[in-house]
């Protein structure tokens, strides 16, 4: 028969790593997360400067919006004018509790 020793900290490695884990594991998915969003910003921004430059040349409605929901599957717009300008809004969910948005104006009539 085995004795252990008062002291002895076998095993204390496995219990500390398995409490550790799961924050380990959320903070990576958080990451993850934060990272995927910033993309989807980066490309929501692109979308919405070439749905303004569509409106102020004066495209169809369908295809300006054609633009924006082309970041993401449920990805709205607006557009609205502004003076000289002609501004399209857009916004999209993410896998976090966050809602992404993003505005471009371009001038009406522009080529």
């Amino acid at each position: 028969m085995i004795r252990r020793r008062p002291g002895d900290d076998r095993g204390s490695v496995v219990a500390e790593f398995a409490v550790a884990l799961p924050a380990v594991i959320v903070v990576l998915v958080v990451g993850v997360g934060v990272l995927a969003a910033g993309a989807r910003q980066v490309r929501l921004q692109d979308a919405v400067a070439d749905a303004a430059r569509l409106a102020a040349r004066g495209e169809p409605a369908d295809r300006v919006r054609a633009a924006v929901a082309s970041v993401a599957p449920g990805a709205t717009s607006s557009v609205e004018p502004r003076g000289d300008l002609v501004c399209v809004t857009g916004t999209v969910a993410t896998a976090l509790p966050l809602t992404l948005a993003a505005t471009s104006c371009a001038l009406a009539g522009g080529l």
